[in-house]
């Protein structure tokens, strides 16, 4: 594929730089600057080939350009691109989402996942008539000030001290905000003990990040919310329609009484939602529970029309028998590949998530939360990726996100360039034992 010469890279990096803070929009790495994409593979601005385990940051779990899809997209553009009214497609979406998720009854869009997150707060808030929100250290609820609370916290306070992300959030936040360790219900069980009559919702990603919860965890959350009165948000922005059809809440059987949703449910386009009982949602309809109780949304694009075609065909692709299982298929093979390269090598390194959402973490022991994952090596991780990406494979600084539209040429290619990625790392692999990690 024909690209801009190595000069004329060069000097489209530099007029981002200049017109860019730190010359990109904030997500990825600015030095990359991708030009297109289709299946499982992207090409950037010179010409270079990927296969893509970044899919945007997780949305193009059918892979780029699907057919079907873009059929549907250009059919609408053709009839309108926004309304800012209710759209037949909209309402359709939402019909799906509620047949799909075991907690939805009703559904209200927004144009983010940060949107989604924060509304699902104010919802708790407003049902409950209380104040404070308990999340868990390391969990990601997007960019709000309430979400930025002890993210990635580079000081770690004693629990439930939360620590913020960023600069510019107001110190009252961090009285509205409990912290606890993900995977430890002893702990959040003592918080809400203590603080159950204060705390309007617990707000979980049901996989946190990559750290998949302990067996009886979310139940616990679930029993403990049941017990206090108190809401149980699932943060499926990344796991909805991922870990199965009916998300993560189905994947695990985990019933919360709200979850947000994103990326997927677009099919490439912003759109995300909040979904859930019809008794919260209610405070979306000043009809039904009055001025005092009613929480005002709006959002411009919230729902528009080409987002709404193009998540309602990528939902119906997935209703197809044997998408599933054909994304899970390449991501079990993908992770048995890079634990057994890691094996032979002798690198204190696991792979940590499920078969559709993972990554390496080069530490031994367990990983049950936040803290765990600061044992990891992360000189060696970077020196990992940097090697994949010389050898064509663009991946989030810590995330494989797998696609249907990957393919057996793609696993190949990915598990050589993670081989190369050990010898890289001065370690001499020996021979499989007893045949493991041959074909």
């Amino acid at each position: 594929m024909d690209g801009l010469s190595t000069s004329e890279e060069a000097a489209l990096a530099a007029r981002a730089r200049r017109v860019l803070p730190g010359g990109g929009f904030g997500n990825f790495a600015p030095e990359v600057i991708l030009r297109e994409g289709h299946g499982g593979r992207v090409w950037d601005v010179a010409g270079r080939e990927y296969v893509d385990f970044l899919l945007g940051s997780g949305p193009m779990f059918l892979g780029h350009g699907h057919p079907e899809v873009l059929d549907a997209v250009r059919e609408q553009l053709s009839r309108g691109t926004t309304f800012f009214a209710t759209n037949e497609h909209g309402i359709a979406l939402a019909e799906a989402i509620v047949e799909a998720m075991p907690c939805a009854e009703q559904v209200r869009f927004t144009g983010s996942g940060t949107e989604a997150d924060l509304y699902a707060m104010r919802l708790a808030r407003a049902f409950t008539g209380r104040e404070r929100i308990l999340k868990f250290e390391g969990g990601y609820h997007g960019m709000s000030d309430y979400g930025l609370m002890s993210l990635a916290p580079k000081v770690l306070a004693n629990f439930p001290r939360p620590v913020p992300d960023s600069a510019g959030i107001p110190r009252s936040v961090q009285e509205e905000v409990l912290v606890a360790p993900f995977n430890d219900l002893d702990a959040v069980t003592r918080l809400v003990e203590a603080h159950g009559t204060e705390i309007a919702g617990i707000i979980v990603e049901p996989l946190q990040r990559l750290v998949p919860p302990a067996p009886g965890y979310l139940q616990g959350l679930r029993n403990l919310c049941d017990a206090h009165g108190i809401v149980l948000i699932f943060d499926e922005v990344v796991t909805g329609f991922r870990f199965a059809y009916g998300g993560a809440q189905s994947y695990y059987g985990v019933t919360p009484d709200l979850c947000t949703l994103g990326k997927i449910i677009g099919g490439g386009f912003p759109l995300a939602a909040v979904a859930g009982r019809a008794a919260i949602m209610a405070h979306f309809d000043r009809a039904l529970v009055g001025d005092d109780g009613f929480l005002m949304q709006v959002g411009t694009l919230s729902g528009n029309p080409v987002a709404a075609v193009a998540g309602l065909k990528t939902l119906e692709v997935l209703r197809r028998p044997g998408m599933y299982e054909r994304a899970f298929a390449t991501g079990r093979a993908l992770m048995q590949g890079m634990t057994e390269a890691m094996e032979r090598a002798g690198l204190p390194g696991q792979v940590v998530g499920e078969p559709v959402l993972f990554d390496v973490v080069f530490a031994t022991g367990a990983i049950a939360d936040y803290r765990a994952t600061l044992r990891a090596d992360r000189a060696m991780a970077t020196q990992v990726n940097c090697v994949l990406r010389e050898d064509g494979i663009m991946k989030g600084e810590s995330k494989f996100y797998v696609s249907v539209a990957h393919e057996a040429r793609d696993v190949e290619q990915t598990l050589a360039a993670f081989a190369r990625a050990v010898e890289v790392l001065g370690v001499s692999p020996s021979p499989p034992a007893g045949g493991r990690g041959s074909g």
